[in-house]
């Protein structure tokens, strides 16, 4: 699984941080990007530790919000929108996403955009795990850490999303 890869911008940040980390990479066949779910069966990892990453933004305008839930479940807008003190979140576009992000969907990754000093939400369910996959920054390329690393790195808020 653990294919030798070029040293991503999340690589370096966790490197950094002292974060012990796993490469889990998949083939990434240039078709659309493969939901998370997929990504689970790919790296042989249960569904509910593979976590996505999405793009959120306020209804009345405002900075965008990254919220990362697992790969089996399905953002409750107005419950994060609630635990998150706003009125209402709208999920950004496909197309919003990757120009907001600069990364392809598929790939979005709260690591490799810590730079953006985007508010990063990790839902309730992940504190129960030791670790997570999380995405890289980069279709094909995973990485699995301790769920307390990755909310420190962050800077993550835990809250119920879902």
């Amino acid at each position: 699984m653990a294919d030798k890869v070029t040293k991503l911008n999340s690589m370096r940040l966790l490197d950094s941080n002292n974060v012990p980390y796993e490469v889990m990479t998949y083939a990434d066949d240039g078709s659309d990007h493969h939901d998370a779910a997929e990504v689970a069966t790919f790296i042989g990892i249960p569904v509910h530790e593979v976590y996505k990453t999405l793009v959120v933004l306020p209804a009345s305008g405002g900075k965008p919000v990254l919220v990362m839930i697992a790969a089996d479940q399905h953002l409750d807008l107005k419950k994060f929108a609630a635990n998150i003190g706003q009125k209402k979140m709208v999920m950004a576009t496909h197309a919003e996403a990757e120009k907001l992000t600069s990364l392809k969907v598929g790939g979005i990754g709260a690591l490799a955009l810590v730079a953006k000093n985007w508010p990063v939400y990790l839902d309730k369910p992940a504190e129960s795990l030791e670790k997570i996959n999380v995405s890289a920054g980069q279709r094909g390329i995973n990485l699995r850490l301790p769920v307390k690393d990755l909310i420190r790195v962050l800077k993550a808020k835990v809250v119920e999303a879902t």
